[in-house]
């Protein structure tokens, strides 16, 4: 329920500086005050919720379903703005002492909470609380101010639209739920289902404070924003919060599986819910997962300093589709992937053993519609008349930020404080008006911030102008639309984000439909995802370069309006093309297609191979073509690093047998070296052979070897690759390198510490990709070992070249085509040669396709075959025999 009227009130207090051990009497005494006339009512005339001119009437009801921040500053949980709700229950943090908490903290305190018992200590909490009063109180459904403001926007935008037609939103209830009584909670749950399309989660105060408190937001959101947290207190909540984020993203996957049916889509947002698609995916193997990620994702230097790094990258590869706001934090993903977990990182996504995840990037943006109507509203007009009014004659700069070291409040000061020092001209003709929102303990940037405020307000500050606002408090979303249009400028220094939606909501706010003031400058970090969408158009800086940004702010003021109008015009098309709506729709469609894609390759959806219909074709055809792997589809002897080399004679026979049919070309293909293949079918005559994954051809019914391959450029890479796995080989102990024609493996099977080597290989798989991309070479992590080869010469290539040499005699000599292709194999490797096979196939360029894939994984073959080395053999074998 909501009340009448709330008001807040805070006591005047003494201001108290972290840098200086006399307290604020000795700041005072060397900074001396600001001009009290324009320092005390400014928080005032920003707290009123309808402008001066209309505070004499009624004050508006809060409207739950009206519009809203698109990036709103979520209070303290437990604490929503204008609500009675009950207070959080959750017991006392982990103490700062490792040594401390390492004495039965955890089993004390949290476990009694868990298990829902109800102690005596528990007891008194809640009388404390007095919040017993809610077990029987009547309630009512608002909307919630923690919500995520653009996911909320895209969606409501995309049923507008009829794009997106049946949603169910899945969360918890966005209020501490101990003191509700179980008829409340049914209630509660029966009528968001049934009236709102919401499934609710009902979790503990404890459990959520130790997972959304503690663990997302004093350890996952600085670590995904590069600041790693290194002191004692960090350390005691990543030990004992994270099991309340296993459990609360357990709990989520349980509501979820519960009521998932056959055809639903679900889709999982931000680093709160890392671990639910694959607890999902465990349970539900053909579901549609996606996974989007809302905040920055680190590179793999910072991202390892997690304790939990497997957990948490292998939770987020349960998904079918992975998304990201940039280009860069997907890179930085696959990196991170490929290093620690030491699986195979495409450009496109991750190569798990059983199936293929995609990443790619979506940038997200604002719901232009939503903020016309709010936008031509009486409440902002008069906002807008009172503050032209206020600050006549002055240029604004407006920042809304958290007030955490993430976004770059402090830095944005101090180079604001440098530019009024720079250019005393300014000084009193500019007002910047930051409004910082805090949501966690922040002592000691509270106190430093406040520091700067006072001395910009000091020395700067006259009888009639206060060139600093600061607003340490939210506003209503009429006053921050109204800044938004009035502003000259807006200025975000964050030093590591997302989208920044306030840059685009300004943006777009800055048409000049409803104020003379237009087209005004856009002053952003480039840490941030928003810049890499306007491509150079908005005034980029680096926040930690104070000269550079005080430079920016110069040139936001000064910059005629000619170029403020060219600027603008190709900042807001980039703003109309990545709407909200664009987002999601682009997400979903992609999503759709990669499930599709995964779904065809599952094993489960590949057909077994029929023998039958696959003789049947065999005697039909008048020419077929063989294009078999070696290891582990016709052989299997190991490892293929092995430098055991071995034939099996029934091998050789088969083989034998098939070339024994005059309308029958068959080719092996291996990671092998060429000499290496001659050694070992010296007793297949006529046997044509790819060695080196397409590096090397030797022709059907030639004793000759083509090098596809240009030996100089092998030469040259491997100079440079040789020096980065000797560099690896040294640390490695027990590893070696193998030097093939045109490509180089680092062995480490025989290394007594497999997990160290995995480590050490991942890092060199990773420094190689990103050292010598110019070279057109990759690093593969392979079987204990990792593979350097050329990206453009693979087996595809080679089987491409067969083709193209047989129609190429065709049409010389008149020969007939083949009308029969065959292509098996087992590995990744193999799969380019089926895709090109099918693509023939579907084409009628051959009549009759068949790709086989040996084992149970996933693939892109026509059939499988699950017994292996003797399946294949025994097919072919029956198929030679109907010769």
């Amino acid at each position: 329920s909501r009340p009448s009227s709330s008001t807040a009130s805070n006591g005047d207090r003494e201001s108290i500086s972290l840098f200086n051990p006399y307290g604020g009497q000795d700041r005072i005494k060397s900074n001396p005050p600001a001009t009290p006339a324009v320092t005390t009512d400014h928080e005032d005339f920003f707290t009123r919720e309808q402008p001066p001119a209309a505070s004499s009437g009624p004050a508006l009801p809060r409207d739950p379903h009206s519009s809203s921040l698109t990036d709103p500053h979520a209070p303290e949980w437990g604490s929503g703005r204008g609500f009675k709700q009950p207070r959080s229950r959750a017991l006392s943090p982990p103490p700062a002492s490792i040594l401390k908490h390492a004495k039965g903290y955890g089993t004390h305190v949290y476990n009694s909470s868990m298990q829902g018992e109800k102690s005596k200590g528990r007891t008194e909490l809640s009388d404390r609380n007095g919040d017993d009063v809610f077990a029987g109180a009547q309630w009512t459904v608002e909307q919630a101010d923690q919500s995520n403001g653009g996911l909320q926007k895209a969606v409501s935008a995309a049923r507008k639209a009829g794009t997106l037609k049946e949603t169910t939103w899945v969360g918890t209830l966005g209020m501490p739920v101990d003191a509700l009584a179980d008829i409340q909670r049914l209630e509660i749950d029966d009528k968001l289902a049934n009236e709102y399309d919401c499934l609710t989660v009902f979790v503990n105060d404890s459990d959520f404070d130790g997972h959304y408190g503690h663990y997302c937001k004093t350890i996952l959101w600085p670590v995904f924003h590069y600041q790693i947290p290194d002191n004692p207190k960090s350390k005691a909540y990543e030990d004992h919060s994270w099991k309340y984020y296993v459990k609360i993203n357990q709990a989520f996957a349980d509501k979820i599986v519960k009521n998932w049916k056959r055809g639903d889509i679900v889709w999982i947002h931000d680093y709160h819910l890392l671990l639910v698609p694959s607890m999902i995916r465990k349970r539900l193997p053909d579901a549609q997962i996606g996974f989007f990620l809302h905040v920055a994702f680190p590179s793999s230097e910072v991202f390892r300093c997690l304790a939990v790094r497997k957990e948490l990258l292998e939770g987020m590869l349960g998904a079918n589709l992975i998304g990201f706001q940039t280009e860069e934090y997907g890179h930085h993903f696959l990196q991170t992937c490929s290093r620690l977990l030491c699986v195979e990182a495409t450009n496109t996504g991750v190569q798990l053993e059983d199936r293929f995840v995609n990443v790619s990037n979506f940038p997200i943006g604002i719901d232009p519609v939503s903020l016309n109507v709010p936008r031509a509203g009486e409440a902002i007009a008069q906002w807008l008349q009172v503050i032209q009014e206020r600050y006549r004659g002055k240029r604004l700069i407006v920042a809304r930020d958290k007030l955490d070291h993430v976004r770059g409040v402090r830095q944005k000061l101090l180079a604001y404080e440098l530019f009024l020092n720079k250019y005393p001209e300014w000084s009193e003709k500019v007002v910047l008006i930051q409004v910082a929102t805090s949501t966690t303990e922040q002592a000691e940037l509270d106190a430093t911030v406040s520091d700067i405020v006072t001395r910009v307000n000091s020395v700067h500050s006259t009888l009639a102008h206060q060139p600093l606002v600061f607003l340490k408090q939210d506003i209503s979303f009429e006053q921050y639309l109204a800044l938004m249009t009035i502003a000259d400028a807006l200025m975000i220094t964050s030093l590591r984000e997302g989208m920044n939606l306030t840059s685009h909501e300004f943006l777009y706010c800055q048409d000049g439909k409803y104020t003379k003031n237009k087209h005004g400058s856009l002053i952003l970090s480039e840490f941030t995802g928003s810049a890499s969408i306007f491509k150079g158009n908005e005034l980029s800086v680096n926040p930690w370069d104070y000269r550079k940004c005080a430079e920016a702010i110069k040139l936001a003021l000064e910059m005629d309006a000619e170029e403020r109008e060219q600027r603008w015009l190709k900042l807001n098309e980039s703003v109309m093309h990545h709407t909200a709506a664009h987002w999601l729709a682009t997400f979903m469609d992609h999503l759709g297609k990669v499930w599709s894609e995964h779904a065809l390759r599952d094993t489960i959806s590949i057909p077994r191979l029929s023998i039958g219909k696959l003789g049947e074709q065999y005697k039909n055809a008048n020419r077929r073509l063989f294009i078999l792997d070696y290891e582990g589809t016709l052989a299997s002897y190991g490892s293929p690093t092995s430098i055991i080399l071995t034939s099996p004679e029934r091998t050789l026979a088969v083989l034998n047998d098939l070339l024994y049919d005059g309308k029958n070309m068959v080719y092996v293909m291996s990671g092998r070296k060429p000499e290496e293949l001659d050694r070992l079918f010296g007793r297949v005559p006529n046997l044509g052979l790819i060695a080196e994954n397409g590096c090397f051809l030797k022709e059907f019914a030639s004793n000759d070897w083509t090098e596809l391959a240009d030996e100089n450029e092998m030469t040259s890479w491997k100079q440079s690759v040789g020096g980065i796995l000797d560099y690896y080989r040294e640390r490695i102990e027990g590893s070696w390198i193998e030097e093939r024609h045109c490509s180089l493996i680092l062995n480490y099977a025989d290394t007594e510490d497999r997990q160290s080597a995995a480590r050490q290989a991942g890092d060199c798989t990773n420094q190689i990709n990103d050292a010598c991309e110019s070279q057109r070479i990759r690093a593969v992590p392979i079987d204990a070992a990792v593979l350097v080869e050329p990206i453009d010469l693979s087996k595809e290539t080679a089987a491409k070249q067969i083709f193209d040499r047989i129609q190429d005699k065709a049409e010389q000599t008149g020969e007939q085509m083949p009308d029969f292709l065959l292509i098996a194999g087992d590995a990744r490797e193999d799969e380019v040669v089926f895709r090109w096979a099918n693509k023939i196939g579907e084409a009628g360029i051959i009549r009759d396709v068949t790709t086989i894939s040996v084992g149970s994984r996933n693939t892109e073959a026509s059939a499988t075959l699950t017994q292996g080395v003797t399946g294949i053999l025994s097919a072919l074998q029956k198929l030679a025999a109907l010769s």
